[in-house]
């Protein structure tokens, strides 16, 4: 799995650019995370076909970053996140992102992007 970055402009409108070109293209958005700091907004999403949003987003002229992204099922109660948390703070691992990317019955799918990808997945194995 992996997710799209981009860095735009914390104006109105950007968003719904973005969503656009990847709506015209047949690309539903699995997750997103959006923020923004100052005049820099960031949005984070998951496509559910990273092949065509990145061809789609090429020929319609949008940067972004792309990041391969590491999945983790932990139980729903509390302290689960920070026993997660602790295990990759305990391996040097810097998190640069988090989605919850679903839910079964008791359980919570966790998506991070990661400094660090194939430790991280040898962290979770």
């Amino acid at each position: 799995m992996k997710d799209l970055v981009f860095h735009l402009t914390h104006r109105p409108g950007e968003i719904g650019r973005v969503a656009n070109v990847l709506g015209r293209a047949g690309i539903n958005i699995k997750s997103m995370a959006a923020m923004t700091f100052g005049g820099q907004g960031v949005v984070r999403i998951i496509p559910d076909n990273v092949d065509t949003a990145r061809a789609a987003l090429r020929d319609a002229n949008i940067r972004f970053e792309e990041s391969e992204l590491v999945t983790v099922l932990v139980e729903n109660q509390a302290g689960e996140l920070a026993n997660v948390a602790d295990k990759m703070s305990n391996a040097g691992l810097n998190v640069h992102a988090a989605y919850v990317v679903g839910l079964e019955g008791d359980l919570v799918d966790i998506a991070f992007a990661v400094d660090d990808v194939k430790k991280a997945k040898k962290l979770f194995e």
